[in-house]
């Protein structure tokens, strides 16, 4: 064994004693990374920067800027702000922060136990929190038995974590202290508080947002924009958990041991159809003519459709799908991206003057041609497609632009009635670490992609930022104009899901680049008990992604 060992990293090799840290390396790269190093690649595999170099080594730092630097930022974060909260209110089991669900750029959090939550103790907390972060203490990461992590959690009255470690296959658990303060984190953590250098606390609601940098600019925090609207779906759909008495994977596991998961499905269709009935009859009542809906990938937006139709024929109403794909331009006119790619998720890559017009001539009762896009050809065309809409005819229109008003800009405000759907997961894995709503979508697609397009999981997951980035820019800035959001999300469906995804998870190998990920998603999916999609009803918004729906999805 020798006393050197040689790493490279941004083309250079260097010399270092045996047994660095990945961290005291890093300290040496930060000019080539642009700062907000947190995380490392040792020879292909992930790392923590707390871990020691003992042969020579290709490493590559990851920072606050990529996908996986920003959730262990995220994470250390939280662990940050709960141990401040500890040290101010104490070690009482009835006083704890719990971290509900991600809101605007941070994470919506609530205080429980007998206590005030106001602005004097947020900035208690938040002084805390720069204490602990100025100390620059070290967080610890060991290695125990499950047995010894109930044992913890339980004396910490951490039920939530105590429940989900009953289902845990794995003999050993990675637990995280700080200061003295054990939890475990859901992913990867940073070697100290002093990497927590950006972060606010804002009250809001009942609760408070730990508002923190967005990924695209990580050294940046910018101001709190609440989404009201997305937050009262939160809300709603939180009360359901409550009401189902299913808040935590652990809690959604204790219904599958006992065999009730089967009233648990039924019971949250119920719920959702009640919904999609509540949104028709406010249709009906406001007599609108042009229903646009919109929301992110993977939300379940055709099935949605065919049951929001459903319910307004119930009402009397006749509903018309109008397929926006049927506008695009002829691809040779289709905008380009930053990198000269053509971008089809651009509303310039549709015909809106002719949409516009079409549209408009439908309401005045005028008889028109559709177009109908030839995918193969890449041309629009005209196949004889002609519709004509009467008094109680309604058109349904679903798309990426549909909450922007320049698609619809000839339309009158009050024809329209505008509709934003996304999975919006209300299940946490337990008190401090939440189900991240992208997850959830991500996995839905990996299902259907392999089911039903024939699309590898590897290719779904490298495709993931590229359309993320597209939702971030033709469908989030409009969310909260639309008129009522819907919550896609069953409560049971990652049960379902884990059964589908796991396989194509499991066929991603080392050395192909999806593997992290892959790896991240099978450990997460490896929570939950797994449950038989024989009682999902054919409607489900989730047959859309496992197949054996009722409707042409």
């Amino acid at each position: 064994m020798g006393d050197k060992v040689s790493v490279t990293c941004c083309g250079r090799t260097r010399s270092y004693p045996y047994g660095v840290t990945l961290e005291s390396v890093s300290k040496d790269f930060m000019g080539d990374y642009g700062g907000n190093i947190i995380l490392a690649k040792q020879n292909g595999k992930l790392r923590e920067l707390y871990r020691r170099i003992k042969t020579d080594s290709a490493v590559e730092f990851i920072t606050t800027a990529q996908k996986v630097g920003h959730q262990t930022y995220t994470r250390t974060a939280t662990m940050l702000m709960t141990k401040a909260a500890e040290d101010i209110l104490g070690k009482s089991c009835g006083k704890q922060v719990v971290v509900q669900y991600s809101l605007g750029k941070g994470l919506y959090c609530q205080l429980y136990g007998n206590v005030k939550l106001d602005e004097a103790l947020l900035a208690r907390i938040r002084e805390r929190m720069d204490e602990l972060v100025v100390m620059d203490l070290p967080i610890r990461k060991r290695t125990i038995s499950t047995d010894d992590a109930i044992k913890i959690f339980h004396d910490a009255h951490m039920r939530d974590k105590e429940n989900l470690f009953k289902y845990r296959r794995a003999s050993k658990v990675n637990i995280y202290s700080l200061d003295g303060t054990e939890d475990y984190n859901y992913g990867y953590m940073a070697p100290s508080t002093g990497y927590i250098r950006l972060y606010d606390l804002h009250l809001y609601d009942d609760g408070f947002v730990l508002q923190l940098p967005d990924m695209a600019s990580p050294n940046t925090l910018e101001p709190f924009v609440p989404s009201h609207k997305l937050f009262q779906v939160l809300k709603q759909s939180e009360r359901w958990g409550e009401m189902l008495e299913v808040s935590t994977v652990g809690d959604l596991n204790d219904v599958i041991s006992r065999g009730k998961v089967d009233q648990l499905i039924l019971v949250q269709e119920a719920l959702q159809e009640k919904n999609i009935g509540k949104i028709a009859q406010q249709i009906a009542n406001e007599n609108k003519r042009v229903i646009l809906i919109a929301g992110p990938s993977s939300s379940g937006k055709t099935t949605f459709s065919h049951r929001l139709s459903i319910q307004l024929k119930a009402h009397g109403l006749r509903p018309h799908p109008i397929p926006v794909d049927d506008y695009f331009v002829d691809r040779e006119k289709t905008p380009l991206d930053d990198q000269g790619k053509p971008n089809f998720e651009s509303l310039g890559a549709l015909n809106v003057d002719l949409f516009n017009e079409q549209m408009s001539a439908l309401l005045r009762g005028e008889r028109v041609e559709l177009p109908s896009f030839n995918f193969i050809t890449g041309k629009s065309e005209f196949r004889g497609n002609y519709k004509e809409i009467g008094e109680k005819d309604i058109l349904v229109i679903e798309g990426i632009h549909g909450l922007n008003d320049d698609l619809t800009y000839s339309l009158h405000k009050d024809s329209k009635f505008k509709i934003y759907i996304s999975a919006l997961t209300q299940l946490n894995v337990d008190e401090h670490n939440r189900i991240p709503t992208t997850d959830g979508r991500l996995i839905r697609r990996i299902v259907r992609d392999a089911a039903a397009r024939g699309s590898s999981c590897a290719r779904t997951i490298a495709m993931w930022d590229s359309v993320r980035r597209g939702e971030e820019e033709n469908i989030f800035p409009y969310q909260e104009s639309a008129d009522v959001m819907f919550n896609s999300v069953l409560i049971y469906e990652l049960a379902i899901l884990k059964i589908y995804a796991e396989p194509h998870l499991f066929g991603i190998t080392k050395g192909q680049p999806e593997y992290d990920e892959a790896k991240r998603l099978l450990k997460f999916l490896d929570y939950f008990l797994g449950v038989s999609s024989e009682n999902v009803p054919q409607n489900s918004i989730l047959r859309e992604f496992i197949g054996g729906s009722c409707f042409r999805v």
